[in-house]
């Protein structure tokens, strides 16, 4: 069989916005349930979330049973053995938190690829093979495996020619939470300053012709930002979500 298609690296390249929303909730009953709501993307979060890696493998089951939509992974840190493991459960999409310097992006491209160009371990029988089906798997990979680096630091600002145009890199994701922080105002992503630090991160990539994405909870601010070049922007996260729905049903009653 061919090695199946990465349809958000697809869209990526086509220029084509992807809205996409959070999985937090371990289990595969909500990554399918977020699957079938008619987002473009869903997160599997490892970093934030109480995701371990052994659970990624059956929210991606679930999550592929609705074939018009991709599945990213976030995993905890920017760690090779994790990226091995995750690669080897099918995930295609790696989105890497807290990357600051070339050398680090550097480090994550290697972790994405077979040698002789990077690091990553060989397996045959594994669900990123269709077990043993997928003809020529390890010189072919590559091609549609995507890479995300997420900036939410200065330093990351600061160095986001540097990281983005590093070879392999495919997008690059903004964090206003943490980046609210590393600009001395903590939880205030909605700030001029934190704002304005991201439009202008987008305006850079963009000169680049490199993919900008980012999380906006507020309708209204993900619309702006979407205005202002964001190319896929998550727009919710399922824990949120939830506790939204219940205080509003309290509320009624």
């Amino acid at each position: 069989m061919k090695l199946p298609p990465n349809r958000f690296k697809a869209a990526l390249r086509e220029g084509c916005h992807q809205l996409g929303i959070w999985n937090t909730i371990g289990g595969n009953t909500v990554p399918e349930f977020l699957g079938g709501a008619g987002f473009d993307w869903v997160l599997i979060d490892c970093e934030h979330a109480a995701i371990e890696t052994v659970e990624v493998l059956p929210a991606l089951q679930a999550v592929a049973a609705n074939p018009d939509v991709s599945a990213l992974v976030r995993p905890a840190a920017n760690d090779p053995v994790l990226f091995k493991r995750l690669l080897d459960m099918g995930a295609q999409t790696l989105l890497v938190p807290y990357v600051q310097s070339r050398d680090e992006a550097e480090a994550a491209v290697s972790a994405m690829r077979y040698g002789p160009r990077g690091m990553r371990g060989m397996a045959g029988m594994t669900r990123a093979t269709r077990y043993g089906k997928v003809e020529n798997y390890f010189t072919t990979a590559e091609q549609e495996l995507c890479l995300i680096l997420q900036i939410e630091t200065l330093a990351g600002l600061e160095a986001l020619e540097e990281i983005a145009t590093t070879d392999g890199v495919d997008a690059i994701f903004f964090g206003p939470a943490d980046l609210s922080a590393s600009m001395g105002l903590p939880g205030q992503m909605r700030h001029p300053d934190v704002v304005a630090a991201i439009e202008d991160g987008l305006a850079r990539l963009a000169a680049l012709d490199v993919p900008g994405g980012l999380m906006a909870l507020d309708p209204e601010e993900a619309k702006h930002f979407m205005g202002k070049g964001s190319r896929f922007t998550a727009v919710g996260v399922d824990l949120v979500l939830l506790a939204e729905a219940v205080a509003a049903l309290r509320a009624r009653f």
